[in-house]
């Protein structure tokens, strides 16, 4: 049996502060933000280094998705409930209770998302780490989990198998 490892990875530098409100049939929170916290688990063989994975690897990757989600409002682009028009300078957003906002384009970021929840921004963030780090394949890691946590002790976590 091949042996493998996990490593985890949690750092102050892993955090972005952002807006949101999640919205559904029938349903639209108030808009309100959070101190998001992200953390890496990877899993895979030791290579004949002696690494899983080089931590500053997963380091630079996660500050950097952090740092394009901070300070901004997080746009769901795949909601099934808000009508959303992207222009030049502004982000318009009608929601299914009819409230209207509007957002300067550049304090927004838009997301490949259907909410934004936790649970979501974990695949998300996991999935941008997958596509920034192609070191992934070649230390042949087999799992790469994501957690974003919204609070101290309350966190949506995502994995995927590679």
């Amino acid at each position: 049996m091949k042996s493998r490892y996990e490593v985890f990875v949690s750092r102050d530098s892993f955090k972005f502060n952002a807006a949101h409100f999640i919205a559904y049939k029938g349903f639209r929170e108030r808009l309100h933000g959070h101190n998001y916290r992200v953390s890496v688990r990877i899993e895979g063989p030791v290579g004949n280094d002696g690494y899983v994975i080089d931590f500053g690897d997963i380091k630079r990757a996660a500050r950097d998705v952090c740092n394009r989600l901070n300070e901004r409002f997080l746009v769901p682009m795949r909601s099934d409930v808000i009508t959303i028009e992207v222009g030049d300078a502004q982000v318009k957003m009608v929601c299914e209770d009819g409230t209207r906002f509007a957002f300067p384009l550049a304090d927004c970021v838009l997301l490949d998302i259907v909410h934004s929840s936790a649970e979501e921004l974990a695949a998300f963030v996991c999935m941008q780490l997958r596509e920034v780090l192609p070191v992934l394949h070649e230390r042949c890691v087999v799992a790469l989990e994501v957690g974003v946590a919204e609070a101290p002790n309350q966190e949506a976590r995502y994995r995927i198998d590679l």
